[in-house]
């Protein structure tokens, strides 16, 4: 019976209530608390407190403000399964500026190994979680090419695993190896360019370290594009035959509620040996809740009549189209994240001349390669700011800032990036980055699988 309410979204809305209880004493929470910590939307968080309530999980604390507490019967469950649970330790790769990691942390993973190669990036990634009260890894920043683990630095890499699987944690491997070499708007150079030789790399150091997981993400076109396809399907291989199951999924990061068309093809793999059974790749393909936490069906999503394009009128009014989903929209994370007050809020590029052609561009005209002008009530095209690809403001006569990007990104409003760091490197490691809420969505869906077959459950 346990596991059957496990299973489903009830006890991730308990285990949210549970988590905020013991953090700050047994104040009580609004749905509202609960749905910004579990990203379910409205409907379906007051339909599971309904239900809780009902059951005698839950009771509500403080009917005027619509305020919940566990009761004793909702805490009682939540110790029957996280009592002895096990942490687990993450060491990330190509670590960018934090937004993979961030996600990962958010959903109760220990960030313990930070890498990246790009200095301004790292900055940027220690920078961000200062500013955010954030816990530094307890092995340190590196800033390093992959292949000195693989190298001189193997044995030093191995100990800091060894430390962690002694303190009986699990130990998670997470990164996305650039991508232009696989990308059809990149270099397109596949597995012999130098990025291409990154993802090599990554999986010749994850069968090295033998690590109890791992999550790897790239672009679409590894997956999608013949020639590439191959060269991942290699990859995989290499990782059945080191004792790795395997998962892929191509996920568009609009379904976890992403202002953003932006697909890219995941890969998870646990070893074996974790599982301890002779479970076969194609079943844990199969029973994988890879969309355990996304929001919304692409089916759902398409079949909406978007607004297309609008003439453009610097701060012109354009009322919120019926039927559509306001989360999703530019408009919506913009007021979200307050744009105009954060941060990064004046970091945009400021055109020498041309500003007569960008007048010209309509409110949602993302037609061409550059000069796409964003829609306020639509979502945004992929955030891709590299290779001349400019992303106009929907509204006023200017690129979008920084902070309209992380948006984008749908990274938490309180995320920044330094003031000091170039234009250029503070879009290109926001179009890098793998959206928050995708990350978030990843990381407890993995943490599902691992609970439900009782592997942190010991």
């Amino acid at each position: 019976m346990y596991t059957q309410f496990f299973c489903n979204d009830r006890f991730k809305v308990l285990q949210c209530m549970a988590m905020n209880q013991a953090k700050w004493k047994d104040v009580p929470m609004s749905k509202r608390d609960i749905m910004g910590s579990v990203q379910f939307g409205t409907n379906k968080v007051g339909r599971i407190m309904n239900e809780l309530k009902s059951e005698g999980y839950i009771m509500q604390q403080d009917i005027a403000r619509g305020q919940f507490l566990l009761t004793s019967k909702g805490k009682k469950l939540i110790r029957q399964f996280t009592q002895n649970e096990k942490e687990i330790s993450i060491f990330s790769f190509f670590s960018g500026s934090g937004f993979l990691d961030l996600g990962f942390e958010k959903a109760g993973y220990m960030i313990e190994f930070v890498n990246e190669y790009s200095p301004s990036f790292l900055k940027a990634y220690q920078y961000a979680r200062e500013k955010m009260d954030m816990r530094e890894p307890k092995y340190g920043y590196f800033n390093e090419d992959i292949n000195v683990f693989l190298s001189e630095r193997k044995d030093e890499l191995k100990e800091y695993i060894r430390k962690e699987k002694m303190g009986n944690k699990m130990v998670g491997f997470i990164g996305g190896p650039p991508c232009p070499d696989f990308s059809v708007g990149g270099k397109n150079r596949g597995k012999d360019g130098e990025n291409g030789k990154l993802s090599s790399a990554y999986i010749d150091l994850i069968i090295e370290m033998k690590p109890d997981f791992f999550f790897f993400e790239n672009v679409k076109g590894l997956w999608r594009t013949a020639r590439h396809r191959e060269f991942f399907e290699e990859l995989k291989e290499k990782l059945h035959i080191a004792g790795y199951l395997t998962t892929e999924r191509l996920t568009n990061a609009l379904e976890f509620g992403v202002p953003q068309d932006r697909e890219r093809i995941l890969l998870f793999g646990i070893r074996s040996q974790v599982l301890g059974d002779k479970r076969k790749c194609q079943v844990f393909d199969a029973e994988f809740p890879w969309v355990s936490y996304s929001q919304y069906s692409l089916e759902q999503i398409k079949a909406i009549h978007w607004p297309d394009m609008d003439d453009f009128h610097e701060n012109g009014k354009i009322s919120l189209p019926k039927d559509i989903i306001e989360e999703l929209t530019v408009e919506y994370w913009f007021d979200k994240n307050k744009v105009n007050e954060h941060p990064n809020a004046n970091s945009f590029f400021i055109p020498r001349d041309g500003l007569s052609k960008m007048k010209a561009i309509k409110e949602g005209d993302a037609s061409r390669k550059s000069y796409k002008r964003l829609h306020r009530w639509r979502y945004s095209p992929t955030a891709a700011y590299g290779n001349n690809e400019v992303h106009l403001h929907p509204y006023k006569i200017r690129r979008i800032s920084v902070s309209e990007a992380l948006a984008i990104q749908s990274l938490p409003r309180e995320f920044e990036l330094p003031k000091d760091m170039s234009l250029s490197d503070m879009f290109k490691t926001v179009g890098n980055g793998v959206p928050y809420l995708l990350a978030f969505g990843v990381a407890k869906s993995i943490q599902d699988y691992l609970y439900i077959n009782g592997i942190l459950d010991v």
